[in-house]
């Protein structure tokens, strides 16, 4: 089985590069001093390459040869990097961010209510972070404990829109937060981009609050299991927004697994000592660790220094819901833009300092 290397945009196989056969050259057996590499033998403790059949030497013909096993010889000690594989589309249900051949993050964006039980299930949208193999969560879906907790999700539960009031944080009454389309998917070694057309209506399911288009960007790096941008521009639609709520029950949150909720193993930092996440406002980050199928995982969750003022973490349960929670508003037609990053990593948990140093680079990066 051989392993897919990349060199400058391209992909090789490390098989062995073969110059073409000779057709004007007749069939001919090999000396037992031989060692024969298909069309080409090479004698033991000798420099001089002989071809097959080859009285005289055919410059082109060697120069291609040596072409050949210099960009072999290249190929082979390039270093494997990790790449991006696009994205993989499940019609109708979510799609999934690849890197090496595995999902990554998966979008959950299918909405169906044709049944209770079905809008029930499909009355958000959000993003579920796929594990090492690809193929199970790190983070909780619908139902259980607590079925509106959805992996990365955002929400309040108190959105005034001319004067009426509605739940989507818990979706209530009918209230959904709708994919309408794609707007762009991009994908290259460095990273993936997904934008889409989020629509957000009150209770009731007729009447749209919001226009929202939001961009994830997973970077693909090796220093971490995933690295996130997420970047939400709301636009309200035909009346002024109010968003407000508490920080239990609104903003950009984190929610991992159901076994989670099981086990009671998350534990939170802080970007230093003394803080008091119930008091002490506009934190840079907050990161939590839990465990989960005998791995132990560190979440880290920034809020870029951009964003509305007198922003309050919710950084305290033991099931590891959490993230940051904002109050403000948005007048008729004008748009707000949150911005956050998440990263996560395995095993060692990260130093303060180091994750310091990563909010520092997720504000340089965000700014230009």
């Amino acid at each position: 089985m051989t392993t897919p290397v990349a060199y400058m945009g391209h992909r090789f196989d490390n098989t062995v590069i073969n110059a073409p056969p000779d057709k004007s050259s007749t069939a001919c057996k090999p000396r037992q001093d031989e060692v024969h590499f298909r069309n080409i033998r090479v004698k033991p403790n000798q420099d001089q390459i002989i071809m097959k059949n080859s009285k005289q030497p055919n410059p082109r013909r060697q120069n291609s040869l040596f072409r050949a096993a210099l960009l072999f010889l290249c190929v082979m000690t390039m270093p494997v990097v990790t790449h991006a594989d696009g994205f993989k589309d499940t019609k109708g249900k979510y799609l999934d961010v690849m890197q090496e051949g595995k999902a990554r993050l998966r979008y959950m964006y299918e909405f169906d209510n044709s049944t209770k039980d079905k809008a029930l299930e499909t009355y958000k949208v959000f993003y579920h972070v796929m594990d090492e193999t690809g193929e199970d969560t790190l983070t909780k879906g619908a139902g259980h404990k607590y079925t509106h907790h959805r992996g990365i999700f955002l929400g309040w539960n108190k959105l005034t829109h001319n004067g009426q009031l509605s739940d989507l944080w818990h979706m209530g009454g009918g209230a959904v937060q709708k994919h309408n389309k794609i707007l762009a998917q991009e994908a290259d070694k460095a990273k993936s981009v997904l934008s889409t057309q989020i629509d957000w209506f009150m209770t009731g399911g007729e009447t749209q609050c919001i226009e929202e288009i939001r961009t994830v960007t997973v970077y693909h790096t090796d220093d971490a299991h995933l690295l996130m941008d997420f970047e939400s521009k709301l636009k309200a639609i035909e009346g002024d927004v109010t968003l407000a709520g508490d920080p239990e029950h609104a903003g950009f949150q984190y929610r991992p697994h159901q076994d989670v909720f099981e086990n009671k193993s998350a534990k939170y930092l802080f970007n230093q000592a003394g803080i008091d996440p119930k008091k002490d406002k506009d934190l840079p980050w907050v990161a939590e660790t839990y465990d989960l199928r005998g791995q132990k995982y560190t979440v880290q969750h920034m809020n870029h220094s951009d964003n509305p003022k007198d922003t309050l973490y919710s950084a305290y349960r033991d099931y590891g819901r959490f993230g940051c929670f904002v109050e403000t508003e948005i007048k008729q037609g004008e748009t707000l833009t949150l911005r956050y990053r998440i990263r996560i990593t395995l095993a060692e948990v990260p130093s303060v300092d180091e994750m310091n140093t990563r909010y520092s680079q997720f504000i340089k990066i965000a700014n230009h």
